[in-house]
């Protein structure tokens, strides 16, 4: 399995974080002595699923392309120049530092039971809450379960090298409401607004209207969904982390 770290944001002036940034890319924040991407980097260096992209593993840098979607695809189209035989990559964000190597394993295990073209992993709220009760996470409330979206997610390489329709659709989308309700369809949006739709449903949905597969991956770690936002959660896993070092 090859993995694309996303770390090419730069906290501009009305960011919460620009305070602690200063025009420098959020992935390179200091947490507990070292860069909050070196956390990331070392969880993948022991990883037994991920083959490439970590520490002795082989390393590909690509520049900055913009936005997040821009640099997935950038990622993605990087990978299979490496590596043409590979089907799925998992992404990751760099904001996530108290994620572990098992769970990267559980999560690529996981997925790989199954042959979809997505794979979008969440936190139920009380899995978070419990691990990081001061969080304050965004949370969206369904029929059947309250989410909050996870920073690991597994993708089909051809959905950006052979599905372009589908690609920009979503890049068109990114930035305009009203694409992003037709996108995913009026109906589905109704019913998530009045919470009248559970999660696997909304999903095949989505799914149904791009033709595409798609599966949710509940995630029993709260880790996966702790990325770093807020002054207050830098100060969280600030501490969570020092913890981690002197244990």
């Amino acid at each position: 399995m090859d993995a694309i770290i996303i770390a090419g944001g730069i906290p501009e002036s009305e960011d919460p974080l620009f305070q602690y940034t200063q025009g420098i890319p959020k992935a390179l924040l200091e947490i507990a002595g070292k860069p909050m991407v070196q956390w990331v980097l070392e969880a993948f260096s022991n990883s037994k699923t991920v083959e490439r992209i970590v520490l002795e593993k082989p390393l590909t840098f690509v520049l900055n392309k913009g936005g997040m979607l821009d640099n997935i695809r950038a990622g993605v189209e990087k990978v299979m120049e490496l590596n043409p035989n590979a089907r799925h990559v998992l992404i990751v964000s760099s904001d996530i530092p108290a994620v572990t190597t098992e769970m990267m394993d559980w999560l690529v295990n996981t997925t790989m039971q199954s042959d979809h073209d997505i794979y979008y992993t969440v936190v139920p709220r009380q899995v978070m809450e419990s691990r990081y009760p001061t969080s304050k996470r965004s949370y969206t409330r369904l029929k059947d379960v309250e989410v909050c979206g996870g920073d690991m997610n597994m993708i089909r390489t051809s959905m950006i090298t052979a599905n372009e329709e589908i690609w920009e659709k979503i890049l068109a989308a990114r930035k305009n409401v009203f694409k992003q309700a037709a996108l995913i369809g009026y109906g589905t949006l109704l019913l998530l607004l009045l919470r009248q739709i559970n999660l696997e449903s909304g999903i095949k949905r989505v799914c149904d209207r791009l033709n595409i597969t798609g599966r949710v991956i509940f995630s029993p770690y709260a880790e996966v969904g702790m990325d770093i936002d807020k002054p207050h959660q830098l100060e969280i896993l600030k501490a969570d982390l020092a913890q981690t070092v002197m244990a």
